[in-house]
């Protein structure tokens, strides 16, 4: 018998933000805005790329949930550039983040297993159960890169 992910995404996604709120918080606000390069994102623009990303996939595990697959892409070099992260106060963006997640947990909480199973394009087609893995698997790419922690890997 498979053990569904739609029962374990949401708690273990709950489970990371609280841990790395923790650790966000930590960091200073230079060294949250400090660019490496001009055309590389600071710590401050990744966790607003993963603003960006959390909103996207929000609008993905709903609408999915009503639509034929819907196709929800973005470009995600232009929203962090957009959204400006860089001169926003670490503490909003990090809040904004931490939010959202929580957002994006009560949606996973309540998406009925045979839900989970709609599909949403990105590009490539992918069910909201594969989507909402995905989403971890990114998530935890990028903040450990931000935090210095060991590296996960994400295609």
């Amino acid at each position: 018998m498979k053990i569904l992910v739609m029962h374990t995404t949401p708690s273990e996604l709950e489970v990371l933000i609280n841990d790395y709120l923790v650790q966000l918080n930590s960091i200073s606000e230079e060294q949250f805005s400090e660019k490496t390069s001009p055309i590389k994102w600071s710590k401050k623009e990744i966790i607003g790329h993963l603003i960006d990303s959390a909103q996207n996939n929000i609008r993905r595990f709903i609408v999915a949930q009503y639509e034929d697959n819907p196709t929800i892409t973005y470009n995600q070099d232009k929203w962090v550039t957009i959204c400006n992260y860089q001169h926003m106060g670490s503490s909003l963006v990090i809040q904004l983040w931490y939010l959202l997640n929580i957002q994006i947990i009560s949606i996973l909480k309540n998406t009925p297993e045979e839900t989970a199973q709609r599909t949403s394009s990105t590009g490539d087609i992918h069910t909201i159960e594969w989507l909402a893995e995905d989403y971890i698997k990114h998530l935890k790419h990028h903040i450990h890169y931000a935090l210095g922690l060991q590296p996960v890997a994400y295609p």
